[in-house]
């Protein structure tokens, strides 16, 4: 019974309707979350606790606008502006740096639009998808090569990256250049120049770690957060705190103490520590399971896909929500140097948000041409 339901709901022309119940659930959590981690900060900044919640509500709307349109949108058409859409990107990176862009804490990662803004990084992530999936479909009988399978996707990353440093944005590069790895796993590229490009990226990343003063303390308050607890540590310690207090069952909804202003980014990057907080370890895993059946679906579409472009857009597609998952878990836990990356779906923030929704509704499109 439970085959003939799957192969229903799954079936060629009709997409997956599985897929889009956990996306549709992931959203709904990430705005009970948000009302229930932002309330006393927005009370505290705007004198209305319900401040960030409304405009979640907005981004939401917007998000789900663009995946209905990217849900109907003909193949052809997303397909066919892949170099307009690379172009784009990297101008929205480069007006970060110009007087358009809003600097924020020293780094200059956010344009503002009129009564709202928008970090180029999220959109930068999907044209970048879009083209390593053309390139690795058309370029498949030279992609052993190093001057066609291995320079030109590396070249146009490192354009992208080049720029995110010049934000700075070290967490933003590092990501993108995790797209490039897995997407150069999956399209065939020598094993051989991935492991040089690994050794060469260590090596820069390392170097820019120790170059930086600033980046060198989150490295080592990140591996002692407790010997700097009231400076550069304070944001991890105050996370492991959240997770301590939540134990099993959690405080309860709404019950946390660390978002009384204690853990900063509470609604935002660090919004999963109130998760484990009010909900505690059961509450948390039951996320991770909803978190994993969003991740099997939106692999299954792509492992199921006839053409080969198909298969490796929806691909990235799916990384690109993967990666945040993971890197968002493993800093907030403390497994790897605090860095801003927000929870795809929970964390409050329209750019991320909106960039979820419409990695959802690409797979959502290709899921229809998925074979039984």
């Amino acid at each position: 019974m439970s085959r003939k339901l799957n192969s229903v709901m799954t079936a060629p022309g009709r997409m997956d309707h599985w897929l889009l119940l956990a996306t549709l659930l992931l959203g709904g959590f990430g705005l009970i979350m948000v009302l229930s981690s932002s309330g006393i900060m927005a009370e505290h900044y705007f004198d209305d606790k319900y401040h960030f919640f409304r405009r979640q509500l907005a981004f939401t709307g917007v998000g789900l606008s663009a995946m209905v349109v990217c849900m109907q949108l003909p193949k052809k058409v997303l397909y066919g502006l892949t170099y307009l859409w690379v172009a784009g990107a990297m101008i929205l990176l480069g007006l970060t740096l110009s007087p358009l862009g809003l600097n924020i804490n020293g780094a200059s990662r956010w344009l503002r639009l009129g009564p709202v803004n928008i970090q180029p990084l999220e959109f930068a992530k999907v044209a970048l998808i879009f083209y390593l999936a053309y390139f690795f479909a058309h370029k498949q009988d030279m992609v052993k090569t190093f001057s066609v399978g291995f320079l030109p996707p590396f070249i146009v990353t490192g354009m992208f990256c080049g720029l995110l440093l010049l934000q700075p944005d070290f967490g933003g590069a590092v990501m993108l250049a995790g797209l490039l790895f897995f997407m150069c796993a999956a399209g065939g590229t020598r094993l051989s120049y991935l492991l040089l490009s690994l050794i060469f990226a260590g090596g820069a990343g390392w170097l820019l770690i120790s170059s930086s003063p600033y980046r060198f303390k989150r490295w080592t308050a990140f591996l002692d957060p407790f010997a700097s607890a009231q400076n550069e540590g304070y944001q991890l310690v105050q996370s492991l705190y959240a997770f301590g207090s939540g134990q099993i069952w959690g405080t309860g909804l709404g019950a946390g103490k660390q978002k009384l202003l204690f853990l900063p980014e509470a609604h935002n990057d660090f919004i999963m520590a109130v998760v484990g907080e009010e909900l505690g370890f059961v509450g948390l895993s039951m996320i991770f399971v909803l978190i994993g059946f969003f991740l099997y679906r939106a692999f299954r579409v792509a492992l199921k896909q006839e053409e080969l472009q198909d298969r490796f857009t929806a691909f990235g597609m799916t990384l690109i929500p993967a990666l945040g998952f993971v890197l968002n878990l493993a800093v907030v836990l403390g497994t790897v140097p605090p860095k801003g990356v927000a929870m795809p779906f929970v964390s409050y923030g329209g750019s991320n948000l909106t960039i979820s929704f419409i990695c959802a509704g690409i797979l959502l499109n290709l899921s229809r041409g998925a074979k039984a």
